[in-house]
């Protein structure tokens, strides 16, 4: 089973969320949605194994959250990554036998599907399951 296939998105802390933003589209050119809640960059997976066919369109979330944010759980730690995977279910599945740490949580949106575990330091990592391409 294909496990983790990406990055989806990068996030972090700040106990100034507006002004790092800033700092980060005047330095680094990276420029917030219309909506302000963060950035996202747009690439294609590859089909081919030799990456010369593009495939399904996808894109790569990176937000700051304020320092108060429950969204990190009970991690301490400054920033959570995000990772792409093919089929949640069976991946969970696969790490409960292993004796990973499972959030319960779980969210369904129409940009995909959504469930947390924690590693061994005790930093929450995001799984991500975009939804299926028509």
């Amino acid at each position: 089973m294909k496990r983790v296939t990406g990055i989806g998105g990068i996030f972090f802390k700040s106990e100034n969320p507006p002004q790092l933003y800033d700092w980060y589209e005047k330095h680094l050119g990276i420029q917030r949605e219309p909506h302000g809640q963060g950035a996202s960059f747009h690439w294609r997976e590859l089909q081919a194994a030799d990456g010369t066919e593009p495939g399904p369109k996808a894109q790569t979330a990176w937000c700051i959250f304020p320092q108060t944010t429950k969204y990190f759980g009970a991690s301490k730690a400054s920033c959570m990554v995000n990772y792409r995977v093919d089929n949640l279910d069976a991946l969970l599945e696969d790490l409960k036998k292993s004796g990973v740490e499972i959030d319960p949580h779980r969210e369904d949106q129409d940009y995909g599907r959504f469930a947390w575990i924690t590693d061994p330091d005790g930093n929450r990592i995001e799984l991500w399951e975009p939804p299926k391409e028509d």
